[in-house]
């Protein structure tokens, strides 16, 4: 899900609050993105030039791939905190357009990275970015940095909310309407039917439509949409677990922002993760991703079934590998135990 810079990991005791969940979920989804009410006031203008109708700041050069738009996005350079401050200052006092415009240039991955995460989805990489790159825009507009909370992490809320609306409306192979029971189930399918496991059900079709109040039928059409198998960090850690990986690794009781936020730490844990499993044993390797990193994970009963273990000792198997993950993880990523205090 995007990280913090791999120069600037820091620590903000105190946490912004997130958006209001009604807020992101209640956006108007009903509209094309061109006459989204939130954006009549866009923070940057559109330029004729640009086919993508301005979503991108006037300074980034067009692009026609994603390599190339990879690549630009690269140029821009992260910020400190206390650049970060000082732009949000001369934005929020005198209006400057150059600071908002350096703000969202600085934090175009974030856009990258979450746009990555609904690639199962079938959808064009760049137009999810572009959406993405909407709700950093109104982000710009509604943070707050006296929260002493950094901007990307704030703004990850918006940008995954304008993925999401886009995806709604737009791409074929999610859309299923815009109602209120799709939207709901759209945002918390995967969410009930990983809580349903852990309670110990098995989440059928009709179970997950009596707990989220609508129809089996688009129980079973969002199902097929959004199904496909993903090794994610943000996943539950197991059934009788609330907590995700991401939320042992570092720290406990973290605030839900600074959990969502950190999106380019994220893929550096990714590609960290891919080199840790392969120093691993078979059995280790199997509890790793059918347990701790499964979307679905196995029960510990199963687990020590498969291994002729009991299941207080696939309990200690399994706690030892987040140990000796966490520990190689403080090893390779930079102020790793700060990311989250």
């Amino acid at each position: 899900m995007a990280k913090s810079s791999k120069k600037h990991a820091s620590a903000y005791p105190a946490a912004q609050p997130a958006p209001d969940t009604e807020e992101l979920e209640d956006l108007d989804l009903t509209g094309e993105p061109e006459t989204h009410p939130d954006q009549d006031a866009q923070l940057l203008p559109a330029s004729p030039a640009e086919p993508d109708g301005g979503l991108l700041p006037a300074t980034v050069a067009p692009v026609t791939t994603l390599q190339h738009y990879l690549a630009e996005v690269r140029r821009y350079p992260y910020l400190s905190k206390e650049e970060e401050l000082r732009l949000f200052h001369e934005y929020q006092t005198q209006g400057s357009r150059e600071a908002a415009v350096q703000l969202i240039l600085a934090n175009l991955r974030v856009s990258v990275a979450i746009a990555y995460e609904y690639l199962h989805t079938g959808a064009d990489h760049m137009d999810l970015i572009q959406e993405g790159n909407v709700g950093l825009m109104q982000a710009i507009k509604k943070f707050d940095p006296t929260k002493n909370v950094r901007f990307h992490a704030y703004a990850a809320w918006w940008a995954r909310a304008y993925i999401l609306r886009y995806l709604l409306n737009n791409y074929r192979l999610v859309k299923v309407g815009t109602t209120q029971d799709q939207r709901r189930l759209f945002y918390n399918l995967r969410k009930e039917k990983a809580k349903l496991e852990r309670e110990g059900f098995a989440p059928d079709t009709k179970l997950l439509a009596d707990r989220l109040n609508v129809r089996e039928r688009d129980v079973i059409e969002m199902d097929q949409r959004l199904g496909s198998w993903e090794l994610s960090l943000d996943q539950p850690l197991s059934e009788d677990s609330e907590g995700t990986l991401l939320d042992v690794l570092s720290s406990q009781e973290q605030p839900v922002d600074e959990q969502l936020g950190d999106l380019q730490l994220r893929e550096l844990f990714r590609e960290k993760l891919g080199t840790f499993i392969k120093t691993m044993g078979e059995r280790e390797e199997d509890i790793l991703r059918n347990r701790i990193l499964s979307e679905t994970p196995l029960t510990l009963e199963d687990l020590g079934h498969k291994y002729g273990i009991t299941k207080e000792r696939t309990r200690q198997l399994e706690a030892r590998i987040i140990n000796r993950l966490r520990e190689y993880l403080k090893k390779e990523v930079k102020d790793f135990d700060q990311l989250r205090h």
